[in-house]
Protein backbone atom coordinates (compact mmCIF):
# COMPACT_ATOMS: atom_id res chain seq x y z
CA UNK A 1 0.00 0.00 0.00
CA UNK A 2 1.60 3.06 -1.15
CA UNK A 3 1.29 6.75 1.14
CA UNK A 4 -0.98 8.92 0.55
CA UNK A 5 1.44 11.79 0.28
CA UNK A 6 3.02 9.22 -2.94
CA UNK A 7 0.11 8.55 -4.33
CA UNK A 8 -0.31 9.84 -7.86
CA UNK A 9 -3.94 11.33 -7.91
CA UNK A 10 -5.96 9.30 -10.99
CA UNK A 11 -6.35 12.84 -13.75
CA UNK A 12 -6.58 10.08 -16.50
CA UNK A 13 -9.55 7.66 -17.95
CA UNK A 14 -9.32 5.33 -20.79
CA UNK A 15 -13.10 4.86 -23.04
CA UNK A 16 -12.32 1.93 -25.18
CA UNK A 17 -14.88 2.36 -27.85
CA UNK A 18 -13.59 0.63 -31.13
CA UNK A 19 -16.30 -1.88 -30.93
CA UNK A 20 -18.43 -2.36 -34.11
CA UNK A 21 -22.12 -2.66 -31.83
CA UNK A 22 -23.23 -5.56 -34.21
CA UNK A 23 -26.18 -6.89 -31.73
CA UNK A 24 -27.51 -3.37 -32.31
CA UNK A 25 -27.56 -3.76 -36.19
CA UNK A 26 -28.81 -1.87 -38.01
CA UNK A 27 -29.05 1.14 -35.76
CA UNK A 28 -25.42 1.17 -35.72
CA UNK A 29 -24.97 0.77 -39.49
CA UNK A 30 -23.42 4.14 -39.45
CA UNK A 31 -24.24 5.87 -35.89
CA UNK A 32 -21.56 4.47 -33.41
CA UNK A 33 -23.40 2.39 -30.41
CA UNK A 34 -21.96 4.72 -27.83
CA UNK A 35 -24.14 7.46 -29.06
CA UNK A 36 -27.29 6.07 -29.45
CA UNK A 37 -29.50 8.11 -27.03
CA UNK A 38 -30.53 6.86 -23.58
CA UNK A 39 -33.45 9.46 -23.18
CA UNK A 40 -31.71 12.64 -23.72
CA UNK A 41 -28.31 11.69 -23.78
CA UNK A 42 -26.04 9.76 -25.52
CA UNK A 43 -24.63 6.71 -23.83
CA UNK A 44 -20.90 7.61 -24.08
CA UNK A 45 -22.79 10.71 -22.35
CA UNK A 46 -22.92 9.17 -18.89
CA UNK A 47 -19.72 7.71 -18.72
CA UNK A 48 -18.15 11.19 -19.29
CA UNK A 49 -20.19 12.66 -17.06
CA UNK A 50 -19.63 9.87 -13.97
CA UNK A 51 -15.75 10.59 -15.06
CA UNK A 52 -15.80 14.35 -14.47
CA UNK A 53 -17.78 13.73 -10.90
CA UNK A 54 -14.79 11.72 -10.06
CA UNK A 55 -12.51 14.36 -10.92
CA UNK A 56 -10.87 13.08 -13.98
CA UNK A 57 -9.51 15.21 -16.28
CA UNK A 58 -8.43 14.04 -19.56
CA UNK A 59 -10.74 11.26 -21.04
CA UNK A 60 -8.84 9.16 -23.98
CA UNK A 61 -11.22 7.20 -26.31
CA UNK A 62 -9.24 4.22 -27.97
CA UNK A 63 -11.53 4.42 -31.36
CA UNK A 64 -11.97 2.52 -34.60
CA UNK A 65 -13.62 3.62 -37.59
CA UNK A 66 -16.78 5.13 -38.36
CA UNK A 67 -16.41 6.19 -34.63
CA UNK A 68 -15.79 10.52 -35.74
CA UNK A 69 -19.07 11.19 -34.06
CA UNK A 70 -17.62 10.63 -30.55
CA UNK A 71 -15.19 13.19 -30.67
CA UNK A 72 -17.55 15.18 -32.75
CA UNK A 73 -19.84 15.04 -29.72
CA UNK A 74 -17.57 16.89 -27.08
CA UNK A 75 -16.52 19.13 -29.64
CA UNK A 76 -17.77 23.05 -29.95
CA UNK A 77 -21.04 22.97 -32.45
CA UNK A 78 -20.83 26.55 -33.30
CA UNK A 79 -23.68 26.43 -35.75
CA UNK A 80 -25.87 25.27 -33.87
CA UNK A 81 -24.77 27.16 -30.88
CA UNK A 82 -24.80 29.74 -33.00
CA UNK A 83 -28.12 29.90 -34.13
CA UNK A 84 -29.41 28.82 -30.39
CA UNK A 85 -27.96 31.80 -29.30
CA UNK A 86 -29.77 34.42 -32.51
CA UNK A 87 -32.68 32.62 -31.02
CA UNK A 88 -32.31 33.55 -27.53
CA UNK A 89 -32.12 29.67 -26.71
CA UNK A 90 -29.87 28.80 -23.64
CA UNK A 91 -26.76 26.69 -24.37
CA UNK A 92 -26.59 25.60 -21.26
CA UNK A 93 -27.90 22.19 -22.37
CA UNK A 94 -24.53 21.88 -24.25
CA UNK A 95 -22.25 22.45 -20.60
CA UNK A 96 -21.57 18.85 -20.47
CA UNK A 97 -20.98 18.41 -23.78
CA UNK A 98 -18.12 20.69 -23.51
CA UNK A 99 -14.76 19.65 -23.03
CA UNK A 100 -11.73 22.03 -22.14
CA UNK A 101 -9.18 22.09 -25.05
CA UNK A 102 -6.42 19.65 -24.69
CA UNK A 103 -8.73 17.02 -22.44
CA UNK A 104 -9.71 15.19 -25.06
CA UNK A 105 -7.43 12.37 -26.39
CA UNK A 106 -8.46 10.13 -29.23
CA UNK A 107 -5.73 7.27 -30.78
CA UNK A 108 -6.74 3.96 -33.07
CA UNK A 109 -6.84 1.04 -32.35
CA UNK A 110 -7.05 -0.76 -36.12
CA UNK A 111 -7.17 -4.18 -35.37
CA UNK A 112 -9.95 -5.52 -32.99
CA UNK A 113 -7.55 -7.84 -30.62
CA UNK A 114 -9.59 -7.34 -27.19
CA UNK A 115 -10.11 -4.94 -24.61
CA UNK A 116 -6.60 -5.53 -23.02
CA UNK A 117 -5.31 -4.44 -26.61
CA UNK A 118 -7.43 -1.21 -26.48
CA UNK A 119 -6.03 -0.81 -23.27
CA UNK A 120 -2.49 -0.92 -24.31
CA UNK A 121 -3.13 1.84 -27.57
CA UNK A 122 -3.49 4.32 -24.36
CA UNK A 123 -0.38 3.48 -23.17
CA UNK A 124 1.83 6.50 -24.71
CA UNK A 125 -0.94 8.98 -23.20
CA UNK A 126 -1.51 7.44 -20.01
CA UNK A 127 2.16 7.41 -19.33
CA UNK A 128 3.23 6.52 -16.10
CA UNK A 129 0.30 7.46 -13.83
CA UNK A 130 -2.73 5.61 -12.60
CA UNK A 131 -5.58 5.61 -14.75
CA UNK A 132 -9.64 4.64 -14.89
CA UNK A 133 -11.28 2.80 -17.57
CA UNK A 134 -14.85 2.76 -18.22
CA UNK A 135 -16.56 0.70 -20.53
CA UNK A 136 -19.53 2.55 -21.81
CA UNK A 137 -21.93 -0.10 -22.46
CA UNK A 138 -22.60 -0.89 -18.54
CA UNK A 139 -24.54 2.11 -17.20
CA UNK A 140 -23.49 2.54 -13.66
CA UNK A 141 -26.31 4.63 -11.38
CA UNK A 142 -25.52 6.08 -8.23
CA UNK A 143 -25.38 8.97 -5.74
CA UNK A 144 -22.51 9.70 -5.92
CA UNK A 145 -21.11 7.83 -9.48
CA UNK A 146 -19.06 4.40 -9.52
CA UNK A 147 -15.89 5.87 -9.90
CA UNK A 148 -16.20 8.74 -7.46
CA UNK A 149 -16.91 5.63 -5.34
CA UNK A 150 -13.88 4.04 -6.44
CA UNK A 151 -11.44 7.03 -6.64
CA UNK A 152 -12.70 7.81 -3.05
CA UNK A 153 -11.39 4.21 -1.90
CA UNK A 154 -8.18 4.15 -4.06
CA UNK A 155 -7.33 7.77 -1.79
CA UNK A 156 -7.73 5.18 1.17
CA UNK A 157 -5.56 2.12 -0.22
CA UNK A 158 -3.95 3.11 -3.19
CA UNK A 159 -3.13 0.42 -5.80
CA UNK A 160 -5.66 -1.56 -8.55
CA UNK A 161 -9.26 -1.26 -8.13
CA UNK A 162 -11.86 -3.02 -9.75
CA UNK A 163 -15.63 -2.21 -9.31
CA UNK A 164 -17.65 -5.42 -8.53
CA UNK A 165 -21.66 -6.05 -7.94
CA UNK A 166 -23.23 -9.29 -5.96
CA UNK A 167 -25.48 -11.27 -7.97
CA UNK A 168 -27.53 -14.52 -7.58
CA UNK A 169 -25.58 -17.32 -7.41
CA UNK A 170 -26.89 -19.03 -10.52
CA UNK A 171 -25.80 -15.68 -12.81
CA UNK A 172 -21.75 -16.37 -11.73
CA UNK A 173 -21.24 -17.93 -14.66
CA UNK A 174 -22.25 -15.04 -17.56
CA UNK A 175 -19.44 -12.83 -15.97
CA UNK A 176 -16.08 -12.57 -14.42
CA UNK A 177 -15.73 -13.35 -10.56
CA UNK A 178 -13.64 -12.13 -8.12
CA UNK A 179 -11.72 -14.68 -5.37
CA UNK A 180 -12.45 -13.06 -2.34
CA UNK A 181 -9.80 -11.95 0.55
CA UNK A 182 -10.30 -9.93 3.30
CA UNK A 183 -13.87 -8.15 3.43
CA UNK A 184 -15.69 -5.29 5.18
CA UNK A 185 -12.25 -3.32 4.42
CA UNK A 186 -12.07 0.77 3.88
CA UNK A 187 -14.06 3.44 6.15
CA UNK A 188 -17.55 2.47 4.64
CA UNK A 189 -17.14 -1.41 4.52
CA UNK A 190 -17.16 -1.50 0.82
CA UNK A 191 -14.23 -3.18 -0.06
CA UNK A 192 -12.69 -6.41 -0.68
CA UNK A 193 -9.40 -7.74 -0.95
CA UNK A 194 -9.05 -9.33 -4.05
CA UNK A 195 -6.89 -12.73 -4.56
CA UNK A 196 -7.66 -13.82 -8.15
CA UNK A 197 -10.18 -13.36 -10.94
CA UNK A 198 -12.19 -16.32 -12.53
CA UNK A 199 -13.51 -15.69 -16.16
CA UNK A 200 -17.24 -17.05 -16.59
CA UNK A 201 -17.12 -19.77 -13.62
CA UNK A 202 -19.13 -22.56 -13.48
CA UNK A 203 -21.91 -21.96 -10.17
CA UNK A 204 -20.42 -25.08 -8.34
CA UNK A 205 -16.93 -23.60 -9.23
CA UNK A 206 -17.27 -19.68 -8.15
CA UNK A 207 -15.26 -18.68 -5.18
CA UNK A 208 -17.97 -15.66 -5.14
CA UNK A 209 -21.08 -14.27 -6.26
CA UNK A 210 -18.72 -10.52 -6.74
CA UNK A 211 -18.64 -9.75 -10.20
CA UNK A 212 -16.61 -7.47 -12.41
CA UNK A 213 -18.54 -4.52 -13.57
CA UNK A 214 -17.27 -2.06 -16.49
CA UNK A 215 -15.10 0.40 -13.87
CA UNK A 216 -11.05 0.05 -12.79
CA UNK A 217 -8.51 1.98 -11.99
CA UNK A 218 -5.29 0.54 -12.62
CA UNK A 219 -1.43 1.02 -12.32
CA UNK A 220 0.39 1.92 -15.22
CA UNK A 221 2.41 -0.83 -15.14
CA UNK A 222 -0.25 -2.82 -16.33
CA UNK A 223 0.93 -1.42 -20.08
CA UNK A 224 4.06 -3.47 -19.52
CA UNK A 225 1.81 -6.67 -18.75
CA UNK A 226 -0.32 -6.25 -21.53
CA UNK A 227 2.80 -5.16 -23.99
CA UNK A 228 3.61 -9.09 -23.63
CA UNK A 229 0.91 -10.47 -22.99
CA UNK A 230 -0.27 -13.71 -25.40
CA UNK A 231 -3.90 -13.98 -27.04
CA UNK A 232 -6.11 -15.37 -24.36
CA UNK A 233 -9.84 -16.35 -24.64
CA UNK A 234 -11.44 -15.50 -28.05
CA UNK A 235 -8.08 -15.09 -29.75
CA UNK A 236 -7.54 -12.03 -28.15
CA UNK A 237 -5.33 -10.11 -25.27
CA UNK A 238 -7.77 -10.26 -22.19
CA UNK A 239 -7.71 -7.44 -19.55
CA UNK A 240 -8.41 -9.60 -16.84
CA UNK A 241 -5.77 -11.82 -18.14
CA UNK A 242 -3.19 -8.93 -17.47
CA UNK A 243 -4.95 -7.81 -13.92
CA UNK A 244 -4.54 -11.37 -12.92
CA UNK A 245 -0.75 -11.32 -13.10
CA UNK A 246 -1.19 -8.32 -11.03
CA UNK A 247 -2.29 -9.36 -8.25
CA UNK A 248 0.09 -10.49 -5.01
CA UNK A 249 2.62 -7.65 -7.33
CA UNK A 250 0.67 -4.35 -5.91
CA UNK A 251 -2.49 -4.15 -3.72
CA UNK A 252 -5.53 -5.03 -5.60
CA UNK A 253 -9.04 -4.53 -4.27
CA UNK A 254 -13.01 -4.65 -5.25
CA UNK A 255 -15.42 -1.80 -4.46
CA UNK A 256 -18.95 -3.27 -3.78
CA UNK A 257 -20.90 -0.19 -5.78
CA UNK A 258 -23.69 1.14 -4.43
CA UNK A 259 -26.11 2.06 -7.12
CA UNK A 260 -27.57 0.12 -9.88
CA UNK A 261 -26.12 -1.33 -13.28
CA UNK A 262 -27.69 -1.31 -16.38
CA UNK A 263 -26.46 -3.71 -19.14
CA UNK A 264 -26.58 -1.52 -22.41
CA UNK A 265 -24.85 -3.99 -24.68
CA UNK A 266 -28.07 -5.76 -24.56
CA UNK A 267 -31.31 -4.64 -26.39
CA UNK A 268 -33.09 -5.67 -23.29
CA UNK A 269 -30.55 -3.91 -21.37
CA UNK A 270 -30.85 -0.77 -23.12
CA UNK A 271 -34.69 -0.42 -22.51
CA UNK A 272 -34.30 -1.85 -19.41
CA UNK A 273 -31.80 2.04 -18.45
CA UNK A 274 -34.25 4.07 -20.72
CA UNK A 275 -36.92 3.16 -18.16
CA UNK A 276 -35.69 3.18 -15.10
CA UNK A 277 -33.87 6.49 -15.49
CA UNK A 278 -36.85 8.04 -17.32
CA UNK A 279 -38.66 7.11 -13.91
CA UNK A 280 -36.46 9.33 -12.43
CA UNK A 281 -36.65 12.48 -13.84
CA UNK A 282 -39.13 14.28 -12.56
CA UNK A 283 -40.40 15.79 -15.81
CA UNK A 284 -40.91 12.65 -17.25
CA UNK A 285 -41.94 9.67 -14.41
CA UNK A 286 -45.75 10.46 -13.87
CA UNK A 287 -46.31 10.49 -17.70
CA UNK A 288 -44.25 7.25 -18.45
CA UNK A 289 -45.10 5.54 -15.07
CA UNK A 290 -49.29 5.78 -17.00
CA UNK A 291 -47.56 4.32 -20.29
CA UNK A 292 -46.16 1.51 -18.86
CA UNK A 293 -49.12 0.83 -16.96
CA UNK A 294 -51.32 1.27 -19.79
CA UNK A 295 -49.57 -1.26 -22.31
CA UNK A 296 -49.01 -3.97 -19.35
CA UNK A 297 -52.63 -3.50 -19.49
CA UNK A 298 -53.32 -3.99 -23.19
CA UNK A 299 -50.35 -6.45 -23.40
Amino acid sequence: MTSSSSRKPIRKAVFPVAGMGTRFLPATKAIPKEMLPVIDRPLIQYAVDEAREAGIEQLIFVTGRGKTAIVEHFDHAFELETTMAERAKSLEILEPTRIQPGNLVAVRQQVPMGLGHAIWCARAIVGDEPFAIFLPDELMIGQPGCMKQMVDAYNEVGGNLISVLEVPEEEVSSYGVIAPGARGLGADGALTEVTGLVEKPRREDAPSNLIISGRYILQPEVMRVLEGQEKGAGGEIQLTDAMARMIGTQPFHAVTFAGKRYDCGSKTGFVEATLAIALQRPDMADDVRAMMQRLLAEG
